[in-house]
């Protein structure tokens, strides 16, 4: 089974990677170099993005 592409843009990863301090190591090892909580700690931080942006888009299309 092939592997699924993912819905975060590179850009965005590594922008959020940036933000938690691990971009070094994402720049020097790739993505399987950072630990699983990083991981989820990205994870979490896309959601929290998302989220944010959704709650602006809602707020601004009912004035």
């Amino acid at each position: 089974m092939g592997r699924r592409r993912g819905i975060m843009s590179d850009q965005f990863k590594m922008e959020i990677a940036k933000d938690l301090g691990i971009y070094d190591t994402v720049q020097k090892e790739g993505w399987g170099g950072i630990t699983t909580r990083d991981a989820g700690n990205l994870v979490k931080r896309a959601i929290q993005i998302a989220e944010e942006a959704l709650a602006n888009q809602n707020s601004n299309s009912s004035r």
